[in-house]
């Protein structure tokens, strides 16, 4: 398994990997320059993306395939993803989760409410209408 930077080839199998996780497509392609994948081979199996903004970066995408779940793979991509946004200036990190909630604490993640995410995150449509006003939000300070 080989964590790199995604490519505009890999949006596809990532797309289909989101779709398949009932995860949210809107916006996913405008930031494949801050996207990483896990490839087996020629094959994606797994992805993660950050976008950023001026008060912080939105973790976003994280998805594993069933194939290979349980192998840290997860953790490499969210790892690798969080390595973006601190290498473009990000100190603080955001997500908004349905079905993770328990994963990223183990990562540093922790759980506050939509009003502690600053106006410029707040303004992405991963917040505005991709997800649910349900979604549990968390925060990790960026080292």
């Amino acid at each position: 398994m080989v964590i790199q930077s995604a490519a505009e080839a890999d949006l596809p199998a990532v797309r289909r990997l989101l779709d398949g996780e009932h995860l949210p497509l809107a916006g996913v392609d405008e930031h494949v320059d801050t996207m990483v994948v896990a490839k087996d081979g020629d094959e994606v199996a797994g992805a993660a993306a950050v976008e950023l903004y001026a008060d912080g970066a939105l973790l976003r995408s994280v998805v594993v395939g069933s194939t290979v779940r349980g192998q840290g793979v997860g953790q490499q991509l969210t790892e690798a993803a969080l390595s973006v946004a601190t290498a473009k200036g990000s100190q603080t990190a955001y997500l908004l989760t349905t079905t993770a909630e328990k994963f990223f604490p183990k990562m540093g993640f922790e759980r506050i409410s939509r009003d502690d995410v600053p106006a410029s995150v707040q303004a992405s449509i991963e917040f505005q209408s991709a997800c649910p006003a349900s979604a549990v939000v968390m925060r990790k300070r960026l080292e």
